[in-house]
């Protein structure tokens, strides 16, 4: 079985949906990380005060087949109407893996199987 990375960095105000639609999609778990960004864009200013919007981090192994829908599943929540991105997110092939949950990859089959 081969694995991806899922990586997604979203605006900490869309994070539990995009839990939520990673769930639906097929993800079993994920580790989430706080972080903030550099865009290419100016920072916003209130009163002198640089606004800075937190961001979270999900990152997901996933069976290599899954990953597709996960990706598009969160891309609906990031950009709906397909201009302007509100996070970013991307699959990296998984080389080596050590110490997944052996539950977690039988649930993996089991989706295989019934997505078949």
């Amino acid at each position: 079985m081969k694995f991806s990375l899922l990586v997604a960095i979203v605006p900490e105000d869309l994070e539990q949906e995009c839990i939520d639609a990673a769930t639906k999609a097929g993800a079993v778990g994920m580790t989430l990380m706080s972080g903030r960004g550099i865009g290419g864009e100016r920072k916003k200013t209130f009163f002198g005060l640089t606004f800075e919007g937190s961001q979270s981090i999900m990152l997901l192994t996933l069976e290599k087949g899954l990953s597709l829908k996960v990706l598009k599943a969160i891309r609906q929540i990031l950009n709906p109407s397909g201009e302007d991105s509100k996070g970013l997110v991307m699959t990296l092939p998984v080389e080596h893996l050590g110490g997944i949950d052996m539950a977690q990859v039988k649930r993996f089959e089991e989706r295989l199987r019934h997505d078949s």
